[in-house]
């Protein structure tokens, strides 16, 4: 009887090592095929790491290739979790750092001769305290010796660098951000040298404006992202922006890099660089020019274009009020860009299309006289009136003196039809085609409303952007031809080999070349001691200057109709006015002034005075006058 229980008792201590031993296998069966490829994907994604190889955002640079954007290159600083506290082997190495860097041996082997010799001691070392000490001893020991080693390098306090990683849930914490290119080099050398783990550096850059305050609406910004989000960045983002590559990174047991294999690697294609055709020194002039005219005449919206009128090319653009591209404080209240999103009501800029489609017609010519009467015109329901009147003027004289009533007549002899024909011809109502985004089209009725026809032409009833006008002053300027205005000049790689260029684009003929050269004969006038714009002069350029000025009644937002007594005023000039190098408008909004009368001619056209002369002498245009030596003309004042 004890014999069968024996054996029984015997028998099931069998079972229960089969069954047992059986199950173990089952078990590693399991893992080892079964579960084989998810362990060999933990494993090597526990060991493998795909870093992002930063493509370079192309520059922007000016007409001369000064540069206005670049990139400077930042580092974030991150922690992997995983390997800082599951890593026990690699802490062990920094902390057998730590014993031998202070020891005489350590100390007389050269860093960079005698490199295998420490690494030998390093691997001996750590092997020693991988016997002595507990796995969760070594990793606890090795975080308190990097929280001392790189805290204060991190601008940190060692408590501030404890608690944020020992109070994060995430696999991957970001410790810091933008971290100058120095720094982080230092940092990166540290962390390597003293073979501490769990530190990472991914490289990124930040977009930097070299003159933030210059071209704002022009050049635009991008993002944290670093998307383009308004001007030339947004616009030619794609272009700017290039792709990103990566690298995967293997490392070894013993956290040594190995060499990437074939297809883990894909180089990063770096941006194109965009050329503007601005100045970015004739840019500067504008911008100084129209912040002290803003100050001295009370006003703080305004903007001047500067263009070239055969071509096409924005030589410089400046819009009020404004923003630093670099600090970007209130860049979306400053963010419209008056040149090319305001639509407002031209005023007397606008003159130029009855009169030069009534010489391009040959209804008139020069000296064609229009009698413009002593009193209000009335011409059935419509009467039209003038600030002054002045009876019989010559159609030089009608832009001379800015007569309204004689522009309605200009308006009369081409009928509503025609007359509306000019005005698109000269490109209002539509967009120009500028390579910015948000350009407006400004607004052009087109109504049959013969109240509405009158104001139309002479500067009331439709809205228009300055670089409309721009656009169609240059026609005049350049013998008759529309331009489509150009920002950008070329697209270019790095190595300097252009794949892109914008050429002198001709969007229409609108008037004839005699018609145009006797435009500049009238808008020559303008600037006459008998014209509204004589404060418009340039020193140099007497009697050579053409323009026009501008000053119309604000439009109520609320209440509808005009705000009587607030105004936009502007001015439009041209030099030299036979054979303009420029063209140049000046629009100043809601001017406050008691100082002068809120005219284009008392504001806008000595603003315009002092830019185009100093525009003149950047661009090297040769003075068609003798310029008296200022000292001489104070030395024959005081003689006489």
């Amino acid at each position: 009887m004890k014999d069968a229980t024996f054996h029984r008792r015997c028998l099931l201590l069998c079972l229960s090592f089969v069954l047992g031993l059986s199950g173990l296998s089952a078990r590693l069966v399991y893992l080892q095929v079964v579960k084989h490829e998810d362990f060999k994907k933990a494993g090597e994604a526990y060991k493998r790491k795909k870093r992002v190889l930063v493509a370079e955002r192309g520059w922007i640079v000016d007409r001369n290739e000064v540069q206005l954007a670049r990139n400077i290159p930042l580092t974030t600083v991150k922690v992997d979790m995983r390997h800082l506290f599951k890593e026990p082997s690699l802490a062990a190495c920094g902390l057998a750092y730590r014993d031998l860097r202070d020891t005489t041996k350590w100390k007389q082997l050269d860093p960079l001769k005698d490199r295998a010799k420490r690494r030998a001691m390093i691997r001996l070392r750590q092997r020693r305290i991988m016997e002595d000490m507990t796995p969760a001893s070594i990793v606890e020991e090795h975080f308190e010796y990097a929280i001392s080693e790189l805290a204060r390098p991190l601008g940190m306090t060692e408590d501030a660098l404890r608690d944020r990683i020992k109070n994060t849930k995430l696999q991957e914490l970001t410790i810091r951000k933008d971290l100058p290119e120095d720094r982080s080099d230092d940092l990166e050398k540290l962390v390597k040298e003293r073979w501490i783990c769990g530190f990472f550096f991914e490289q990124a850059q930040r977009r930097w404006y070299v003159y933030p305050e210059l071209a704002a609406h022009v050049i635009g910004f991008v993002n944290y992202e670093g998307e383009g989000r308004s001007g030339v960045e947004q616009k030619f983002n794609n272009r700017l922006q290039g792709r990103d590559g990566f690298v995967i990174e293997e490392k070894s047991a013993n956290n040594l890099l190995l060499p990437s294999k074939v297809g883990m690697m894909l180089p990063p294609a770096h941006g194109l660089n965009v050329q503007l055709t601005i100045d970015i020194q004739l840019q500067h002039i504008l911008e100084e020019e129209l912040d002290a005219g803003l100050e001295e005449f009370e006003a703080e919206t305004g903007c001047i274009v500067l263009m070239k009128p055969d071509t096409g090319e924005i030589l410089g653009m400046v819009s009020r009020p404004s923003y630093n591209l670099n600090i970007r404080e209130n860049a979306a209240k400053n963010g419209f860009s008056f040149a090319t999103q305001a639509s407002y009501e031209p005023g007397s800029t606008i003159k130029i299309v009855a009169a030069a489609a009534a010489l391009d017609q040959g209804l008139v010519n020069l000296d064609t006289v229009i009698d413009t009467g002593w009193m209000p015109f009335r011409h059935g329901s419509v009467t039209v009136k003038d600030h002054h009147y002045y009876g019989e003027l010559s159609t030089a004289k009608v832009m001379a003196k800015s007569s309204n009533i004689g522009t309605y007549k200009f308006g009369l002899l081409l009928g509503q039809e025609r007359y509306y024909d000019y005005l698109k011809k000269f490109g209002f109502g539509k967009k120009t085609g500028i390579n910015l985004a948000g350009e407006s089209a400004g607004i052009t009725p087109l109504s049959d409303n013969p109240t509405d026809f009158s104001r139309a032409t002479f500067g009331y009833s439709n809205a228009v952007t300055p670089l409309q006008i721009a656009s169609a002053y240059s026609a005049i300027a350049n013998g008759g031809q529309l331009m489509k205005p150009q920002i950008i000049k070329s697209v270019i790689t790095n190595d300097g080999a252009v794949i892109e260029q914008f050429e002198p684009e001709v969007v229409r003929r609108v008037i004839s070349k005699r018609a145009a050269k006797d435009m500049r004969t009238a808008l020559a006038g303008v600037v006459d001691v008998t014209g509204t714009a004589r404060r418009a002069k340039v020193e140099g350029f007497e009697g050579n200057v053409g323009g026009k000025t501008g000053t119309v009644w604000k439009h109520d937002p609320v209440n509808g109709g005009y705000l009587f007594e607030r105004y936009t005023v502007s001015f439009v000039g041209l030099l030299p006015a036979d054979k303009p190098e420029f063209v140049c408008v000046v629009v100043v909004d809601d001017p406050q002034t008691t100082e002068v009368k809120r005219y284009g001619g008392t504001i806008a056209a000595p603003i315009f005075a002092k830019v185009a002369r100093r525009v003149a002498a950047r661009m090297g245009i040769a003075p068609t006058n003798p310029i008296e030596n200022n000292q001489e003309v104070a030395e024959k004042r005081k003689e006489s």
